[in-house]
């Protein structure tokens, strides 16, 4: 017998025609949803600013500095990171504050207030800083980073990052 003209597909190829096709339309519809999965963490853009509470603003005393310690939360991609942050708040009087980040401009180390002495201390290489942050003694290259403010309804609130002071 004669085989039959071209137009006609045999059966095995037919099957393999259509195996092909569901393979892929199942192969598009899980590996796109996938590929967007798996990618999305990278594309999508993280808020790094924002306001911190630090509380009532009658609660600070005139001219003492006061430790706040809050946290923030980062995602990268699918990991976590809860960081603690500290600063100190002076009030000047009743309306003005200076907010400064506790981190040494140095190395990174974390400054306390001493009362004793009026200044700031870092443990790292004993830099001081006065009462406003600015460095009086040791090797940190610039003053204590400062938190811009903002009073609301007697609220003192933070915007997170500091700037950075020169």
């Amino acid at each position: 017998m004669e085989k039959s003209s071209s137009n006609h597909i045999s059966r095995r190829d037919f099957i393999k025609l259509v195996t092909a096709a569901v393979g892929a339309v199942i192969v598009t519809g899980i590996g796109i949803p996938t590929i967007g999965y798996l990618i999305s963490p990278a594309l999508r853009k993280q808020d790094t600013e924002a306001w911190i509470p630090l509380g009532l603003l009658e609660k600070l005393p005139i001219g003492v500095p006061t430790y706040f310690s809050f946290t923030r939360k980062e995602v990268n991609g699918w990991e976590n990171t809860v960081t603690s942050y500290g600063a100190f708040a002076v009030r000047k009087d009743t309306t003005n504050v200076l907010v400064l980040s506790n981190i040494c401009t140095h190395l990174g180390c974390h400054v306390t207030w001493h009362p004793d002495v009026q200044q700031y201390i870092s443990p790292c290489h004993n830099g001081h800083f006065d009462i406003n942050g600015n460095v009086t003694f040791g090797p940190p290259p610039r003053p204590l980073d400062e938190f811009l403010t903002k009073i609301d309804g007697g609220n003192l609130t933070i915007l997170f990052p500091p700037y950075r002071r020169s």
